[in-house]
């Protein structure tokens, strides 16, 4: 009968695993306050508090539309574009899909292949901004979507030809 006692080299292997290991998991969710405060400044913005979610409401035929903006830059270039001012668009339609209008101003494009559902709020060519009512494919860049909106109640505040839409920003 041989009685095998475990070696030094397998106990010393185990001990080495566990010291590297072991650190590895105690400070895997550990972040450094300076790297947090770094990343605070470069943001503007402290952990405490955040930018107020706004909200983009779209005026038309005596309606209030409200819509949630995309998280991209063209939608926050539009916010700042309504901070300093509402933006009032004639729309007409297009393709029985869509509303239609000149911006008055260029915006940064986030174009991407997309399907547009209705109450989409989209950039077009960067200049156009276009309220769906139905569906559509193309390459487009979205701003917002319309909230609370059935597609038949949408078609009937932003009736049929011509609309004057106003837009403008509120906070929540």
């Amino acid at each position: 009968m041989s009685s095998e006692r475990p070696s030094c080299k397998g106990k010393n292997l185990i001990l080495l695993l566990l010291l590297i290991v072991l650190p590895v998991i105690l400070f895997a969710g550990y972040s450094r306050p300076e790297a947090s405060a770094a990343v605070q400044s470069k943001t503007g913005l402290q952990a405490s508090q955040s930018a107020p979610a706004a909200v983009i409401c779209a005026y038309v035929n005596g309606k209030s539309l409200s819509i949630r903006p995309e998280k991209n830059s063209s939608a926050e270039a539009f916010i700042e574009a309504l901070r300093k001012s509402d933006i009032t668009v004639e729309m007409h339609d297009y393709g029985n899909f869509e509303k239609v209008g000149p911006l008055g101003r260029t915006l940064p494009r986030n174009d991407e292949r997309i399907t547009t559902e209705p109450g989409d709020v989209i950039l077009y060519q960067g200049d156009q901004i276009t309220i769906y009512y139905d569906v559509n494919s193309w390459s487009f860049t979205r701003l917002g979507k319309v909230q609370q909106l059935s597609q038949d109640e949408l078609k009937e505040i932003l009736g049929k030809g011509y609309v004057t839409v106003t837009f403008s920003l509120k906070q929540r």
